[in-house]
């Protein structure tokens, strides 16, 4: 008895190193999955763009948060539809990008297990359709006037338009799809207040955390990476809410947050631009 007693506790040990190993390995083997469907979704937005002479496609489905105005403004865009609520594909298929990759299962991360939600913000069994998101930075939606401050979005967020207008950052470091934060994924744009926003410091939609504290992204050249996060990206706000900033901790967050951003319209030094 003494020693079957040993074996078990032996194999408790054992069990109790191992699993955590096999739960990243098994972890990593999903982000590399993840990472394909956003190289395939690069190589659709590419697709797209020497189809147009250089210009991106369109980034244009957005929320606005404007007093009596709120609500979805549906353009034509990549890809419609709301993440949160979504039974269907629909908003995907219709998307400008779809005709080049005719899957919908490339715009989920298989790592995602977050479900859709109805009308009323009551969480339902079925997974989301769609995970990631397309930076704000390349052509979105620059000249909409917004319905409170009159100005164009370029004004907050100046966005690239044509593959030759990518100087800063380069295409190698501009990255195009954000493997996004479950809490703050809505619309298809992934948004970043600029240093001249009020809301800089804050983030408006959050990476994900999911690949070992870690989210995926593509950039303009092509290439895909794995980003490592110095701190958890875990969503604060209450379930459902829409309009407000996510709030990033100055010192724990800073690192990530300007990273997020040099990868972004402007390149960041200390929150000014370089």
């Amino acid at each position: 008895m003494i020693e079957l007693l040993v074996v078990i506790a032996i194999i408790a040990i054992l069990a109790a190193l191992l699993l955590p190993a096999l739960w990243k390995a098994k972890e990593e083997g999903k982000s590399v999955n993840c990472r394909s469907n956003l190289k395939q979704l690069q190589l659709c937005w590419q697709m797209y763009a020497d189809d147009y002479g250089g210009t991106f496609v369109p980034n244009d489905y957005i929320y606005n948060f404007g007093g009596s105005n709120s609500g979805y403004m549906s353009q034509t865009s990549w890809c419609a539809g709301n993440a949160r609520t979504d039974t269907t594909t629909a908003g995907i298929q219709g998307g400008l990008l779809y005709p080049y990759d005719r899957s919908p299962a490339i715009y989920h991360c298989p790592s995602d297990v977050s479900t859709i939600q109805d009308a009323n913000g009551n969480v339902l069994p079925q997974l989301r359709t769609r995970s990631y998101n397309m930076s704000q930075s390349v052509n979105g939606y620059p000249l909409l006037v917004d319905p409170e401050s009159a100005t164009p979005v370029d004004t907050y967020q100046p966005c690239f338009a044509k593959s030759s207008q990518i100087t800063n950052p380069p295409p190698s470091q501009l990255f195009v799809f954000i493997d996004e934060n479950e809490g703050t994924l809505q619309d298809d744009q992934f948004g970043y207040p600029m240093p001249n926003d009020g809301y800089f410091g804050t983030w408006w939609d959050m990476p994900s955390n999911r690949h070992n504290q870690g989210a995926n992204l593509s950039f303009a050249d092509g290439h895909v990476e794995h980003w490592h996060w110095a701190v958890p990206k875990i969503d604060t706000l209450p379930p459902n809410s829409v309009g407000q900033a996510v709030q990033s901790s100055p010192q724990s967050e800073w690192p990530d947050y300007l990273r997020v951003g040099n990868a972004m319209r402007i390149k960041l030094v200390d929150g000014q631009p370089d």
